[in-house]
């Protein structure tokens, strides 16, 4: 898969601060996709040996030593179908510490070598975490969408930022999840009752279309079926790659 931007990932955190920042303007926010006929969900996790919190000093690159590595899947389906087309993993080593609000520094590189695998390129990619929806604007999602210049959604089971009011128990029903004066995202209920996901736009979607898209690709369950297959699909690479240790 072609990447549209490229920057190092084994930097420094103030130097993954600029690039968030230098991203943003390449950042579009509105329907910029042709007919879908692919969809895919992603998802990462990680085997930690030792502690990847952000320490200074020579602590921080000690961490990184211990072998630490980042699991990634992803699922292709046919849409709207949702039949499964195929599915791929990844297994890369850690080269950044766990930093809140620089998480697509963690879970990329192995995403990005995930999708390589892949025969079939994703006409939309929906992202187990915060797209717009960030305190820079540029969670998993957006990261992700603006290096690959290519359609994302942020799917995320919690709030990392902002607040939104009353929502409707029916499935379908939103409200605007906000920051101030911004509309950064939507708190999406997709089964009557359940606790909402947060959806937000990656790349090359708005926030209407990626509420209509998100709620396309529900099956019933509470959270969308491509990253829901995805989350399965890496916790299932990270146990067998724990029973080879």
């Amino acid at each position: 898969m072609r990447l549209g931007v490229t920057h190092r990932w084994n930097v420094s955190v103030a130097e993954a601060r600029k690039i968030q920042d230098g991203l943003r303007s390449q950042w579009v926010g509105e329907d910029r996709f042709g007919k879908i006929r692919t969809v895919a969900g992603l998802d990462a996790a990680f085997v930690l040996t030792g502690s990847q919190a952000f320490q200074s000093g020579p602590n921080r690159w000690l961490a990184l030593r211990e072998a630490n590595r980042a699991v990634a899947a992803v699922v292709v389906y046919k849409y709207p179908e949702m039949e499964e087309v195929e599915r791929a993993c990844a297994v890369v080593r850690l080269h950044f510490p766990y930093v809140p609000g620089f998480l697509s520094f963690r879970e990329i590189p192995a995403l990005l070598a995930a999708l390589r695998k892949l025969r079939t390129e994703p006409d939309l990619i929906f992202c187990d975490g915060q797209g717009y929806a960030h305190p820079r604007r540029m969670g998993l999602a957006t990261h992700l969408g603006i290096v690959l210049d290519r359609p994302t959604i942020g799917c995320a089971k919690s709030i990392l930022i902002g607040n939104h009011g009353p929502l409707g128990q029916e499935h379908g029903e939103w409200a605007p999840l906000v920051d101030g004066a911004e509309t950064i995202g939507a708190a999406l209920r997709t089964r009557f009752a359940v606790k909402p996901v947060y959806i937000s736009q990656g790349n090359k979607v708005s926030l209407a279309a990626a509420v209509r898209l998100s709620l396309s690709v529900c099956d019933g369950r509470r959270i969308p079926r491509p990253t829901r297959d995805a989350d399965h699909y890496v916790s299932e690479m990270k146990r067998e790659l724990l029973k080879c240790k």
